[in-house]
This record gives C-alpha cells, structure tokens and sequence, in this order.
C-alpha cells in the first residue's frame, strides 16, 4: 500500500490526443497521483481530460524545465500529436535538465495495404510540390497550421477539413469543411464522391478514428500524399498504448499497486 504520509506523485501529461485523454482518465482517479495535462491551447473547445489541466505554452525547454521543478513533476508523459516536433523535442531537453522521466505515448502511424497507392513525403512542402502530377481537386487534411505551404498552387481545388477556421495563408481556390473525428467510412466515400476528390493528403496520425479516408481513397482509386511523422526524440522509451504508459508508471514507482488498465476511449 502507499504511505499515507507521501504526497501523490505528480504526474505531468503534454496531452491534446484521445490517448492522452485516455490515460488521464485511468490515472485521476488514483489517491497516490496528481495528475496534470498541458493543452497548447491551438483549438478554441478542446476536449478537456480528467484532473488538472493547463493551458498554454511553457516558454521554450527551459520555462517547461522550470515548472516541472517548480511544480514537483515526478514524471512526464509527452502524449502530444505524433506531429508535434517542436513540443517533443523541448520536452527530451526539459526532462535532462530537470531530472524528470519522460516517457513517450506514441500511438502507431499507418501501414499500406493491397490497393492502396500512397506517396510518402517528408514535409507539408513536399506534399505540395507531388500534388501537379497527381490531381487537380484535393481533400487536404493536414489541419489548418501549415495551410502555407500550399498556397501558392492555383490550378488546384482544394478542400480543407479542419477542427476550427483557418487563417491565411491558404491557397486561393479553397472549401473549408469544419468538423472533428471520428469520421465513419460511409461519410468519407460520400465526401469524395460529392466533392470529386481525385487526391488526398494528409500526415501520419495514425489515429484510427480518422483512417477511414484512407480506406475509401483505397476502394476509389484515389492517390494518397501521406507526410511521414518525425521521429522521437533519440533516447526517450516510446509506448504504443495508454496501458502501455501506466506499466511504465508501475515500474517508476513499484508501489503505485491500484493501477489499472487504460479505459476506453473517450
């Protein structure tokens, strides 16, 4: 059992994804935890998680280095998009500098299958030097932060899905579809079909509520521009799986016993 004169271990998750949401959920309701989770506070109504939350950035490594000293963090979960490098890589800095474990809960990107026709590219920029040679109306669904670096293509049509209104720079010819995951099958062969998509592009979620775009793109002929996601950062343990995090926790503190398997999704 844990000494009832320790205070609870406080646990500090970067969240903003369903797993994040998921672990947060199973961890709150420990008695021997304090669990926090960080928003970047990017969506205007993000779906707020269990326990604590903070909103905002930290002002670089050194500012999340600093909170985490300040706010006795025992241990920090990044459960940040698989796309969100630059939180990824100050969050490997800050965990050094502030003698913190960091553990990475990376869910697993998107595997090809027979029929699917992917072109894996290494940036928003390339995506957009593909898209000439393989289509002129485009579902793009990479969110609305990196709309630039498509803006400078005129011949093609393109339709934006995105959780909130995107700002400029964006391409001229452009439809914005303003809606949030899951996405269901039948829906997304209904949009390809009334839009006439003949291209998606999109980034390595991995997030299974949004792969059946890939399926429908897959049974409509329909090439994929697919950016591969950036690695993590070199020396951080990685887990697939909310479980995954709370045996991780478990090994930290041996004495953490109520730790039940990660719920379902939320």
């Amino acid at each position: 059992m844990p000494d009832a004169a320790r205070p609870p271990r406080h646990v500090l998750i970067l969240g903003g994804t369903t797993e994040a949401r998921r672990l947060a959920a199973t961890l709150a309701p420990k008695p021997a935890l304090r669990v926090t989770t960080s928003l970047a506070g990017r969506v205007a109504a993000p779906r707020l998680p269990d326990g604590e939350v903070r909103i905002g950035g930290f002002g670089g490594p050194e500012g999340l280095a600093r909170w985490l000293r300040e706010h006795a963090v025992d241990a920090l979960i990044d459960a940040t998009h698989p796309f969100a490098g630059t939180i990824s890589h100050h969050a490997a800095l800050a965990a050094v500098t502030a003698h913190v474990p960091l553990l990475a809960l990376r869910r697993p990107g998107w595997v090809p299958g027979p029929g699917d026709t992917w072109h894996q590219v290494t940036s928003l920029a390339d995506a957009a030097a593909a898209l000439p040679a393989l289509g002129t109306r485009v579902f793009l669904t990479t969110g609305r932060m990196g709309l630039s670096s498509f803006a400078h293509l005129t011949d093609q049509w393109f339709l934006v899905r995105s959780v909130d209104p995107p700002e400029p720079p964006h391409p001229p010819r452009m439809t914005v579809l303003l809606d949030r995951g899951p996405f269901t099958l039948e829906g997304e062969r209904e949009l390809l079909r009334t839009h006439r998509i003949d291209v998606l592009v999109t980034k390595d979620s991995g997030a299974a509520a949004t792969a059946p775009k890939l399926t429908a793109a897959r049974e409509a002929g329909i090439p994929v521009v697919l950016v591969r996601r950036p690695p993590t950062p070199q020396g951080v343990p990685e887990t697939p799986t909310p479980e995954g995090a709370a045996t991780w926790l478990r090994t930290l503190f041996p004495d953490l016993t109520d730790l039940n398997e990660a719920g379902t999704a939320n």
